[in-house]
């Protein structure tokens, strides 16, 4: 069976202070995160990537990994636009953030047939995640009792900390099974000397334990799970509020939405590896520091 390996891209990384993170040095010969995603993910068994990106960022992206990457593995693109919107809906005026991950996943639609799995562009997620959910593609069905399976890679809320600051992470909850039962957007997690905290503005500072799981937007996926996505897409613009230049349509939303309805299940693949990012500009030197062991 062939999988897909599909990288988000597309997005405008504002705490890095405005430049391209996705495409920035971090291994020893100018490899950027997504050439060591790759590389993992085709050990795994993935047969093909594609890359979402927006139109703007093609030639760049192209150069810089995508011409590059073409020579070891299949390769296609898809390009995340503001105005790539269902019939008898057209972009807000003054809208310029991207209409978030579901919808990125959602311009994939013609060019995906086969199951997949989706990841952050500026996340490195380890080897041990990849080889979980290509299993998880290749051995489980894409549907169960009427429900959408769908795998997700659990990480140890410790292992996805950044020493620079806040980050947000999804906790997760999970059945006696394995299977998700919730996932909580939690924002301000700092880390400390001796674990983490949840720090609100307003608010006592509240302890995580960091043994938590957490979701860090590495899913793997059917392809029916599309016609669910362009679905919802239709409602989640329906419903949007007039003036809303902000909302997003997001796939740990969409999928936690699924989990409670009843419509899907969501299978926890656990991974101990430690999860590397770029959520802020200091954090390049630790992650450039790493790769030179990975």
């Amino acid at each position: 069976m062939k999988t897909t390996l599909v990288i988000m891209a597309a997005g405008i990384g504002s705490r890095f202070g405005g430049g391209i993170k996705q495409l920035q040095s971090v291994g020893p010969n100018g490899e950027i995160i997504m050439d060591y995603s790759i590389k993992d993910a085709v050990a795994a068994g993935f047969d093909r990537v594609v890359f979402i990106i927006r139109k703007d960022l093609e030639k760049d992206f192209k150069e810089i990994i995508g011409n590059r990457i073409e020579k070891e593995v299949e390769v296609a693109y898809a390009f995340q636009e503001l105005d790539d919107l269902p019939n008898g809906f057209k972009k807000p005026e003054g809208r310029v953030k991207p209409w978030g991950t579901g919808q990125a996943i959602l311009v994939c639609k013609d060019i995906v047939k086969e199951p997949f799995v989706v990841i952050n562009a500026d996340d490195y997620y380890g080897k041990e995640a990849f080889v979980k959910l290509h299993d998880f593609l290749l051995n489980e069905p894409a549907q169960v009792d009427g429900k959408l399976n769908l795998g997700m890679a659990g990480f140890i809320l410790g292992n996805t900390l950044s020493e620079n600051g806040a980050v947000t992470r999804g906790i997760c909850a999970v059945d006696d099974r394995g299977y998700l039962t919730d996932v909580l957007e939690t924002k301000g997690i700092e880390k400390t000397a001796d674990g983490a905290v949840v720090r609100e503005e307003g608010m006592p500072d509240g302890e995580v334990d960091v043994k938590n799981y957490v979701s860090m937007n590495m899913w793997a996926l059917h392809p029916e799970f599309m016609d669910v996505l362009e679905k919802g897409f239709t409602e989640f613009l329906e419903n949007m509020q007039p003036g809303d230049i902000k909302g997003e349509y997001l796939l740990p939303i969409i999928i936690d939405g699924l989990i409670k309805s009843g419509k899907a299940q969501v299978k926890l693949c656990e991974t101990h590896d430690k999860w590397y990012g770029i959520t802020y500009k200091e954090d390049l030197d630790y992650v450039r520091e790493a790769f030179k062991t990975i």
